[in-house]
């Protein structure tokens, strides 16, 4: 959390902006002091303030805060690392979103595992009219993902995922197993 910092100095000091009448006043350059040791933590943030919009770089509840702004799939719960790839990522797949890449990489950076998706459509090129059409008549969008321990809770925050980012139009259905662990040591 933003907040004040134990000996912090100003980087732009209010007592040597002062008129030169107040250079030797004591009372004059103590009272800007307090007043420089109040705005530093602001200064030193617009100072950096650049560095406050790189995922990479800001601190970890801004990134959170940063997440809602530009609409990344997150829930809070995700490690750090994987809750600033997200966010640095949200832009990108608002491009590709309801597409079968963008489900697959939300999906990936939520979990951080590569989801089986199948769907029901298909596109296919004909020199004649009426051709056959792609995919089948009914469409049908199902996601599955291992995760090493799934939860209930995984569960529900896939669907959730899924139903985000799916196109709008089609069903779909959710699946979470285990991931086989390789018991050789």
């Amino acid at each position: 959390m933003r907040g004040s910092v134990d000996g912090l100095g100003s980087s732009a000091p209010i007592g040597t902006m002062l008129p030169a009448v107040f250079a030797d006043d004591d009372l004059a350059q103590r009272f800007v002091a307090g007043l420089d040791e109040v705005l530093a933590p602001i200064l030193n943030v617009l100072d950096c303030l650049d560095r406050y919009f790189d995922p990479a770089l800001t601190p970890l509840d801004f990134a959170q805060w940063l997440g809602t702004w530009v609409g990344a799939e997150t829930d809070g719960t995700e490690p750090e690392q994987r809750l600033r790839a997200a966010v640095a990522a949200a832009a990108g797949l608002h491009r590709v979103r309801g597409t079968r890449r963008g489900l697959s990489e939300a999906v990936r950076l939520a979990f951080g595992t590569e989801p089986e998706i199948t769907e029901s459509g298909g596109a296919a090129w004909s020199a004649r009219p009426r051709g056959p059409v792609p995919g089948t008549p009914h469409p049908h969008l199902h996601v599955a993902l291992r995760l090493p321990e799934p939860t209930p809770a995984d569960t529900q925050r896939l669907d959730a995922l899924v139903a985000a980012a799916r196109p709008a139009h089609m069903p779909y259905t959710v699946s979470m197993t285990a991931a086989e662990r390789n018991l050789d040591r």
